[in-house]
């Protein structure tokens, strides 16, 4: 199963890389013991020698005698060529690319892919990250936004449970609580440098059923920034009113930044 893995993305035949393996790791041999070793039938081990000569991975070193490329350089060779190939097809892709008339909003299914998107946009992040996140979600996040803050990016969290405020400029949602259960599920917002936003809401015990939707629509971007924004006001506005509590220091800091924060 790993061999055909390979295969299918390599552009081998599973009996090649088959081959291949098995001559790495036991050569100088011949067809017949290949074909032991590798356990692909003897009537097609020739055949499969033969295109791995024509590929240059084998070498017939006496006559039906055959050594492996040494793996090192064929990976070389393997990266070569497809580095080349995406330049190739990035530069293509370029000529062809029309300007786009519309701001799609993409549709993202699936947990993981979902997390993977979020962890992507945060890697590419250069000024300000904008979150709202459940534990569940900052459990695969925050090591990547301590990073993004690392590098000087300001990240402005909004925690849907209490936790540590591990970030400068973090508070915790004040109806945490009622939340999931009033929506249904998770919420999950999150907008970068002014130019993208991902978004949506995860389901407990469906979440890989779910979709978050990722867009670079000014309006949307702006409008889910804005919501972010106002989810600190949300937070002063609870201390002061409904707990009757007074801010601290770092809340009146932290208020400063967020009042300007157009």
């Amino acid at each position: 199963m790993a061999d055909e893995r390979f295969s299918s993305r390599l552009g081998l035949s599973e009996y090649a890389i088959r081959a291949y393996i098995a001559l790495v790791s036991h050569h100088p041999v011949n067809g017949s013991q290949l074909s032991i070793n590798s356990g692909i039938p003897r009537a097609r081990i020739y055949d499969v020698l033969r295109n791995l000569k024509e590929r240059g991975l084998v070498s017939e070193v006496q006559k039906g005698i055959y050594v492996p490329l040494p793996p090192e350089e064929f990976i070389r060779r393997l990266r070569q060529k497809y580095e080349a190939d995406l330049i190739a097809l990035e530069s293509r892709l370029k000529e062809v690319k029309k300007k786009t008339e519309y701001e799609f909003i993409w549709t993202i299914k699936g947990y993981q892919h979902a997390i993977d998107k979020a962890k992507d946009l945060i890697l590419s992040a250069t000024g300000e990250i904008y979150i709202r996140a459940f534990p569940e979600e900052s459990h695969h996040l925050d090591r990547y936004l301590k990073r993004a803050a690392k590098r000087a990016v300001q990240i402005k969290y909004i925690s849907m449970k209490p936790c540590p405020l591990t970030f400068d400029l973090q508070v915790i949602h004040p109806e945490y609580e009622n939340i999931e259960n009033i929506l249904g599920g998770r919420t999950f917002d999150m907008v970068i440098d002014r130019k993208e936003c991902l978004g949506g809401q995860f389901t407990r015990g469906r979440e890989d059923e779910d979709s978050v939707y990722w867009a670079k629509n000014r309006w949307f971007v702006i409008a889910m920034r804005d919501s972010l924004r106002h989810d600190y006001y949300h937070y002063f506005l609870d201390k002061i009113y409904i707990q009757n509590q007074k801010l601290s220091k770092r809340d009146k800091r932290i208020y400063e930044i967020i009042a300007k924060d157009y």
